[in-house]
């Protein structure tokens, strides 16, 4: 079993001894939904809510060391725990609190990462909707390759639009939305399901 399934399977021992809700997002959901790449951490999303933020932050850099100085007044801050795994693996937890990570987390599905090795990762159609609200270089990379590793499976195209039109109109960004269906013709060959109905 490589470091990373690992310290994924021990993540999610740790938030569920917790009783916490959470799931992995990032690069290790990108390998299990899109084309495989490298990537040397594990991005999680935990649901903190409002106003218990702190709970959260502590019982994290209890078992987890930070991987910068002041780890806890940056986390509560900007709403991101950076922290350090075995083999200095680094962890980003996200500390959740919309809508939209509220559901992620509690549709997401258990992925068998290698043989007996399953964690709870979110949903492909959640994963798209993170990645273009990202908006990055990778993060256009990594639609594609989603989008091309699921195309013989039915993504749920109403619910990606439902979740992202909020998020890229609170960015004042509304084209991200028209941005991810122009990916999505590329890769399909032709007009997209919303534009033939």
């Amino acid at each position: 079993m490589n470091e990373l399934t690992r310290l994924a399977l021990s993540l999610e021992k740790f938030w569920r001894e917790k009783g916490w809700e959470a799931c992995i997002i990032g690069g290790l959901a990108v390998q299990a939904w899109g084309e495989p790449r490298f990537t040397m951490d594990v991005d999680i999303t935990v649901l903190a809510g409002l106003g218990r933020e702190e709970e959260f932050v502590d019982g994290w850099l209890a078992e987890f060391p930070s991987r910068i100085p002041d780890a806890k007044p940056f986390a509560l801050e900007n709403r991101v725990l950076l922290l350090r795994g075995s083999e200095g693996i680094g962890i980003d937890v996200a500390l959740g609190c919309l809508p939209f990570e509220e559901q992620a987390i509690r549709s997401a599905v258990d992925v068998e990462l290698e043989p007996g090795a399953r964690v709870r990762i979110c949903r492909p159609e959640d994963l798209l909707v993170m990645k273009a609200f990202a908006d990055r270089g990778q993060d256009w990379l990594d639609i594609r390759g989603i989008l091309i590793r699921q195309r013989d499976q039915p993504l749920d195209w109403p619910h990606i639009r439902k979740q992202l039109k909020p998020l890229a109109q609170a960015k004042a960004k509304p084209e991200l939305l028209e941005q991810l269906e122009r990916v999505r013709r590329e890769v399909e060959g032709g007009p997209s399901v919303a534009q033939s109905r």
